[in-house]
């Protein structure tokens, strides 16, 4: 049976109905780059039976997202009114559903916001605003841009010598489309940093003593995941690790 992952959604309104919305490239990435079947994870806060729900998933894809997570999480500095907004009821799904998973082995890939989310839920902190940083280098993205154009490589990140996503890549450099305003800024305890754009700033992570895959990346591999291979081999690693969760299992239904 194909392992089923749990994708996480954000809380927006939408012709000014509350939703629950994910972008199509994760769902499609889950689908495609890791054969793996996609499900959405409602921005429910604590309504949302974590344990109940971990108990049934192979793996986690923390998403990325324009909203920011709120500074309350890691301490920071009040939040300014920004344009791409914070979205509260996911920081209160995703926080607390990462730390679990990580706990219960339940493999985690986290994209962008969800790097961020990974390292904040893990006891780091942010950057609430690169882009105004004298030493870093501005990674919105510019979205009057086609989507095509906007999700083309952006910089450069160096990878860690003999570190895993070194080891998975077979290189040590890799021009990536990481697009985002904010960033880490002081690191997890339980994280290692596995990716630095030339700015400094880290871009790929793991949880060094997870019992599961743990890793985050800035940037953004689910964009046309099946056809980049690096972003495939991310994706079937992960997907390695859904596999091996989901023997775990009981028998499901042959149609999952």
């Amino acid at each position: 049976m194909r392992p089923v992952v749990g994708v996480t959604a954000c809380y927006k309104t939408v012709a000014g109905v509350g939703s629950h919305c994910v972008a199509h490239k994760y769902v499609e990435a889950v689908a495609q780059a890791a054969d793996c079947v996609p499900v959405t994870i409602p921005a429910l806060g604590g309504e949302l039976d974590i344990h109940a729900l971990l108990a049934r998933l192979d793996g986690i894809v923390a998403t990325g997202s324009p909203t920011g997570v709120e500074p309350v999480h890691y301490e920071g500095e009040s939040s300014r009114q920004v344009p791409e907004g914070l979205d509260p009821y996911r920081d209160a799904t995703t926080l607390p559903l990462l730390r679990a998973a990580v706990a219960l082995g339940v493999p985690v890939l986290a994209i962008c916001r969800g790097h961020q989310e990974l390292n904040v839920a893990l006891g780091g902190s942010l950057h609430q605003f690169v882009h105004e940083l004298p030493d870093k280098t501005d990674h919105r993205e510019d979205t009057s841009l086609p989507e095509e154009e906007r999700y083309g490589a952006a910089h450069t990140v160096h990878l860690a010598p003999g570190g895993f996503l070194a080891s998975l890549f077979g290189c040590e450099r890799l021009s990536v489309n990481s697009l985002h305003w904010q960033g880490i800024d002081r690191l997890a305890p339980r994280l290692v940093a596995e990716a630095w754009a030339e700015d400094g700033l880290i871009e790929g992570a793991r949880v060094a003593d997870a019992p599961a895959f743990a890793v985050s990346v800035q940037w953004h591999p689910e964009w046309r995941a099946a056809e980049d291979p690096y972003s495939r081999k991310l994706f079937e690693a992960f997907a390695e690790a859904c596999r091996q969760r989901s023997t775990l299992h009981a028998p499901r239904s042959a149609t999952a």
